[in-house]
């Protein structure tokens, strides 16, 4: 007579382990990429906000960007990125900065400028990937 069989076996248990262990080691980069993305389109919806929010500040002075602080423009709020500005009387750049080393990805700090130019300080030549 043979003995029915209860639950698993040692290399069946195995098997599933390094199943999850490959589908983990796939997935696991991609949903890192996905969480860096989401962040940095966080920082560029509060860099174009800040933007606007400059040329209102510019209108209402006389076609002038001093004076204007960041905590003046800042409209939006983000704990992953902190902003900064530097402007003079015709021109202005703001900046985000990533909070932590784990939020920053392939562009690093993003830009933007009084004529639209978009930035990356650590991307290459090519930042089409950075401002989508």
């Amino acid at each position: 007579m043979t003995q029915k069989q209860n639950g698993f076996t040692l290399i069946e248990l195995m098997i599933v382990v390094a199943i999850i262990g490959i589908l983990t080691s796939v997935a696991y980069p991609s949903y890192v990429k996905y969480i860096q993305k989401s962040k940095r389109s966080e920082a560029q919806a509060a860099l174009l906000s800040m933007a606007t929010a400059m040329e209102q500040w510019r209108v209402e002075n006389n076609n002038d960007y001093t004076g204007v602080a960041t905590s003046d423009i800042t409209t939006s709020s983000t704990k992953n990125y902190t902003f900064s500005l530097s402007s003079d009387k015709t021109t202005y750049t703001l900046t985000a900065i990533p909070a932590s080393p784990q939020d920053e990805d392939d562009c690093g700090v993003l830009s933007l400028d009084s004529k639209g130019v978009k930035g990356a300080k650590k991307a290459t030549d090519d930042i089409s990937d950075c401002w989508e």
